[in-house]
């Protein structure tokens, strides 16, 4: 039986962060990406600081086994922009996405939300919900990602009230109920 912890982030996740972001983006997205965007998008060497205020400053989830970061995702509130959504090249297919976004979706469940996708996200997006906006051309460290990201808006629908402190189930993501019920409403939320 598998246990997960969905839980609010940590400065001292960002170790785990950085390398489950490379080795998924070198991984998983590998089938729809050349070896020289992977690496202008993923290089090896974010800015801990930046993504640590970034973190931060979103509602951001982290999804843990067994004491390893298996997924985190982030939201920034007060633009409702759902900006990074990664699970490990080892955890796919598990329901954890889902999972993810779910809280973040939920954190901001009254306006529209926007995310910019990648193709291998696409298909996942869509069937939230979501709907491409506008084509777009994106260019990391002089590669054009051309028309390999869009940018996508759902209006998320009100669920709950409350804000996860931590959750933790046993068993398959696909027969725990996705958005998890219980919340601690002492926990407050970044931002």
């Amino acid at each position: 039986m598998n246990e997960f912890c969905l839980r609010l982030y940590r400065p001292a996740d960002l170790p785990q962060i950085a390398k489950l972001f490379y080795d998924t983006v070198h991984t998983v997205n590998a089938k729809d990406y050349t070896p020289e965007q992977l690496e202008a998008w993923a290089d090896g060497k974010i800015d801990v600081a930046a993504w640590d205020e970034s973190f931060q400053r979103h509602y951001t989830i982290v999804v843990e086994k067994d004491g390893m970061i298996v997924g985190f995702g982030d939201i920034d509130l007060q633009k409702s922009y759902l900006d990074r959504l990664y699970v490990h090249k080892d955890f796919q297919r598990q329901g954890i996405a889902t999972l993810i976004c779910n809280a973040l979706e939920n954190a901001d469940a009254m306006r529209p939300i926007t995310v910019h996708v990648s193709i291998t996200a696409k298909p996942f997006f869509e069937k939230r919900g979501y709907r491409t906006l506008k084509k777009q051309e994106v260019e990391l460290q002089y590669m054009i990602f051309g028309k390999s990201r869009e940018r996508f808006m759902c209006r998320s629908m009100p669920m709950r009230t409350g804000h996860i402190s931590t959750v933790s189930w046993s068993g398959s993501l696909r027969e725990f109920p996705i958005v998890p019920r219980r919340y601690s409403t002492a926990s407050t939320r970044p931002g």
